[in-house]
């Protein structure tokens, strides 16, 4: 009895010493500003979905939005409470779930939305399997890159003829919806991880020149679906087809001149509340932020992101895992791409692609995925602090 007893006091103190430990655990400043974007987000989705009367009576979209971070904030931090070993003995089954589901986004389950065939609809839901993709992605590259067999210091030739492997298999399915953004955004988390994994440097000279070859080639022999290449045309020149192809572009440029510095205030705006910007709660978030947040508010949001990814990169830089770090750069190359693709394309510097913007604009898989990439850099954290 008296066993018993002391093996519960035991298990008692452990339990304390761990909640007494927790709130440790947790890179407060990183996840502040993660809060802080999905706040802002919470406030840009509702000024650019409300209705012209009373804003109270328009939050579908807000309340959805809501669900969604609230989701991503629980896998958030359920993969940062654990040992981040845990998601790693996890990644293959992550990667195949993300396989599995671009591919039967080829099937009927498919479904069709601006040009390219994304998304998997089952009654009323709606899922993205290329979100779930990326996250398969770096956990499978790094595991692949980032645990070198003994004896061995860096990724060899086998290593890395693997994980290219794991990118052309995601990266056939994506192309085939087709779904150039999120390709870019998989090529370029693979570029970034294989760069700093310390696998020889002809590998990533190579692999650049092969995919500025296959670019070169896709235009040249016409490859590309009608609605891409007057995307790619009306970037070059925005004035082509300013009521057809350009007409994003140019109300999406409007929008954010109209802002000024200050912008013309929440639930305002001659742009976004006359809808003239579309998917302007997704993709082109950002202009609501322009318009009606003005300069300084959407020097805040950008200010954030950067703190957000430097923060990251700050995490890989300690961590002395190479996997743990692998996924931080990982994690942080998928932010900078995609954040710099999406504020570009309003700003009329980069083509108009399928891109959200993280943790701001309205979506579901996209929410969900990016609060759990978030998770796994805070369980990094973690762990190579001695809390895992």
């Amino acid at each position: 009895m008296s066993l018993y007893v002391n093996s519960q006091r035991s298990w008692s103190t452990r339990a304390g010493r761990l909640l007494a430990a927790r709130p440790r655990r947790i890179d407060w400043p990183l996840l502040s500003c993660v809060l802080v974007l999905c706040v802002v987000g919470a406030l840009l989705v509702w000024a650019s979905t409300a209705s012209d009367g009373d804003p109270l009576d328009s939050t579908q979209y807000l309340r959805r939005y809501l669900v969604h971070v609230a989701i991503g904030l629980v896998a958030c931090l359920l993969v940062a409470s654990v040992d981040y070993r845990v998601p790693r003995a996890y990644a293959p089954i992550v990667y195949l779930v993300g396989v599995v589901g671009l591919a039967l986004v080829l099937t009927p389950l498919g479904e069709v939305i601006n040009g390219s065939r994304s998304w998997i609809v089952i009654g009323g839901m709606q899922a993205q399997p290329g979100e779930v993709a990326k996250i398969g992605l770096i956990l499978g590259v790094a595991m692949l890159l980032g645990e070198p067999r003994d004896g061995e210091h860096a990724p060899m030739t086998r290593d890395v003829l693997f994980s290219l492997v794991a990118l052309a298999v995601p990266l056939g399915l994506i192309l085939a919806q087709p779904d150039l953004g999120t390709a870019m955004v998989l090529c370029s988390i693979y570029l970034g991880m294989l760069t700093l994994s310390g696998a020889p440097i002809r590998w990533v000279i190579g692999l650049i020149c092969c995919g500025v070859v296959g670019a070169l080639s896709v235009w040249w022999f016409g490859l590309l679906q009608d609605y891409q290449l007057a995307r790619f045309a009306t970037f070059v020149d925005p004035t082509a087809d300013p009521r057809g192809a350009g007409y994003n572009a140019n109300q999406a440029l409007i929008a954010i001149g109209s802002g000024g510095f200050i912008g013309t205030g929440l639930f305002d705006g001659e742009q976004t509340r006359g809808n003239f910007v579309p998917e302007q709660h997704t993709d082109f978030i950002f202009t609501v932020a322009g318009e009606q947040l003005g300069f300084l508010g959407s020097s805040l949001i950008i200010g954030l992101f950067a703190f957000i990814i430097w923060r990251t990169l700050q995490i890989a830089r300690e961590c002395d895992h190479p996997y743990g770090r692998l996924v931080c750069v990982g994690v942080a190359v998928w932010m900078t791409f995609q954040c710099f693709i999406n504020i570009g394309m309003t700003l009329g510097i980069m083509p108009i692609t399928g891109l959200p913007l993280p943790f701001v604009s309205y979506g579901g898989t996209a929410a969900v995925a990016n609060l759990t990439a978030v998770g796994l850099v805070l369980g990094i954290y973690a762990r190579d602090r001695g809390f895992g």
